[in-house]
């Protein structure tokens, strides 16, 4: 199984590189579209300003070959900012459309009772059975860095959810092949590699 993770200038791309290669996948960081095309799985990191990220992804070149690989049922991993354009639109930057690949929004932590962003150690709580999470106790931790959440809402989504301050909002989204973290696998020692594990072996389905 060919896996491409996307060189964008808009990632965080050497640890996730890392990861996945000692998970096992057959992996190569790529800047170019054309190679994306080839891959049976893909990875897209995200971090920085939803602004910057979707303006360099746009002019990557890298937008249809993503969204013909969602559209074609083949496996997608989205993390951080990576799973945040997959919406319609962000708060940080309302007049910048998002991908609507997904059928919601990212909205800002206002909770004056918590900092923002919030940097470091969070638990999640797994909800729908979602294979992307499967062998993980509930109550796990994972490493997050972020100052916006999605708010999103689709019956068909098994994922996993995250309280920070007055908000419960959906750090995990598995749809699939469509696999998804707002949290940063890459820095989330033994729980991240076990996620990176889970989407080998559910890409390894979609592309038997």
């Amino acid at each position: 199984m060919r896996t491409v993770l996307i060189d964008y200038n808009a990632g965080n791309l050497h640890s996730v590189y890392k990861a996945l290669v000692k998970t096992g996948f057959d992996v190569e960081l790529s800047s170019d579209p054309k190679k994306a095309e080839q891959a049976d799985a893909l990875v897209l990191p995200g971090q920085g300003h939803f602004r910057q990220v979707m303006e360099e992804f746009l002019a990557s070149g890298f937008e249809p070959v993503v969204r013909a690989h969602i559209n074609a049922g083949k496996p997608f991993f989205g993390i951080c900012v990576g799973l945040q354009i997959l919406m319609r639109s962000s708060e940080e930057a309302p007049d910048v459309a998002g991908l609507g690949i997904l059928d919601g929004d990212v909205k800002r932590f206002r909770d004056p009772s918590v900092s923002v962003p919030q940097m470091g150690w969070n638990e999640f709580h797994a909800y729908g059975d979602p294979p992307l999470l499967a062998g993980i106790p509930n109550g796990s931790f994972a490493y997050f860095a972020n100052s916006y959440y999605i708010d999103f809402d689709d019956a068909n989504v098994s994922g996993a959810t995250t309280q920070y301050g007055d908000v419960t909002f959906k750090s995990a989204i598995s749809k699939g092949p469509l696999n998804a973290t707002q949290f940063h696998p890459e820095k989330s020692q033994s729980v991240g590699l076990k996620i990176l594990e889970n989407f080998k072996e559910i890409a390894e389905k979609y592309t038997s």
